[in-house]
């Protein structure tokens, strides 16, 4: 998880200066970021289906050396000279197709190694991972795109994904339980689907993840502009913000043991926290400067990380051992809306500036959070 997250928040770094500087506009940037999560609303239910069905580390390992290929075709490009949006929005659409069939299996597989008692400690740990990941990659990177540009920085991101990949090589296979029936993946999909309509807790858990994504997670879009555009900083200055994200993030992360076993109270809560943080980032920039921009990012994503957390917990631990691939496929599908977010967060920068774009995504996640425990009170007791 450390090797693969060096790859994936150095992508996010260098695909959003990148098309910032093919395209000089927040719009496209949050177009290319939501190429990234696109697929994941299509693919997921197929994609925890397949890690139901087949050896969910050897899918891990398959969609970390895919990552690798189309990381290190995108960087190959760019040192050619040949580099277009087209170019970038393709490559980077494929790598969102295997990001889903990897996030599908991967918290799966962790619910195998570590079992449902110890399943909020187990993402906890690999969420810590993860982030210390996205610091070095956030900060490697960028470096990287100042001193030798932005295709020395995709080779990199690529040899991130390839290490992430081969670290799985000794990997311990657990046993898991088989799946009761042999249905096709079609067959599994839409029966997951049926049940997802049927237990409206589910539903309503999907839709604050994918509200989270929408609304809260967005604001990674709005990065190089917040560093270029409004804080005056290079790619230097984005590397620092995208590691204060991986900051707040593990610093969330080390906070849930205090947050004790997931619960939908907690969710909503923590959803609310997320939506006040962003209100202040939106401030930020014209109050407290740089540094005090690092210090609320560092909090947002704090409590970004911890919603992230409790969301995957909760859609785990509400089905049985036999759909838990498919439960992380729905966890997928939720993410997946990402990109409407991040054409709107883009669609609100370039229209009314930066600020104005957080404070309202802010606003928004709030009044999703509140009004959703208000209507639906049995998710609060989940």
């Amino acid at each position: 998880m450390l090797l693969n997250s060096v790859g994936m928040m150095g992508e996010t770094v260098v695909l959003g200066w990148l098309t910032l500087e093919l395209t000089d506009s927040p719009l496209m940037v949050g177009a290319a970021l939501g190429m990234r999560m696109l697929p994941l609303f299509f693919v997921g239910v197929p994609a925890g289906a397949l890690a139901d069905r087949f050896p969910r580390r050897h899918l891990l390992m398959l969609t970390g050396l895919g990552q690798a290929g189309t990381t290190a075709a995108l960087g190959l490009v760019v040192l050619a000279g040949t580099v277009t949006l087209a170019h970038v929005m393709l490559l980077t659409l494929t790598a969102g197709v295997l990001r889903g069939i990897e996030h599908a299996a991967r918290q799966s597989y962790t619910h195998d190694v570590v079992g449902p008692a110890a399943l909020v400690n187990g993402l906890a740990v690999l969420g810590v991972a993860m982030r210390a990941g996205w610091l070095v990659g956030s900060l490697a990177v960028g470096a990287l795109i100042a001193q030798l540009g932005s295709g020395a920085a995709y080779l990199t991101v690529s040899l991130g994904f390839l290490g992430g990949a081969l670290a799985l090589v000794p990997a311990a296979v657990p046993p898991r339980p088989r799946a009761t029936v042999s249905a096709s993946l079609w067959r599994s999909a839409t029966d997951f689907l049926v049940a997802v309509g049927r237990d409206r807790t589910l539903l309503v858990l999907m839709m604050l993840t994918a509200g989270a994504e929408i609304l809260g997670f967005a604001h990674q879009a709005l990065l190089p502009s917040l560093a270029r555009d409004v804080l005056h900083t290079g790619p230097e200055g984005l590397g620092a913000l995208s590691a204060a994200r991986s900051v707040g993030g593990i610093l969330g992360l080390a906070a849930a043991s205090t947050v004790g076993a997931a619960g939908g109270a907690r969710f909503v809560s923590v959803l609310l926290a997320f939506g006040a943080g962003l209100v202040a980032l939106g401030a930020a920039p014209h109050v407290v400067g740089f540094a005090g921009v690092l210090v609320v990012l560092t909090l947002v994503n704090a409590a970004g990380a911890l919603a992230d957390l409790l969301a995957q917990s909760l859609l785990q631990l509400s089905v049985p051992s036999e759909l838990r691939g498919r439960a992380a496929g729905a966890w997928v599908v939720a993410i997946g809306l990402a990109p409407l977010g991040q054409l709107q967060i883009g669609a609100l920068a370039s229209l009314f500036g930066v600020s104005i774009a957080l404070g309202t995504s802010g606003v928004a996640l709030a009044i999703l959070a509140g009004g959703t425990a208000l209507l639906f009170p049995r998710v609060r007791r989940v």
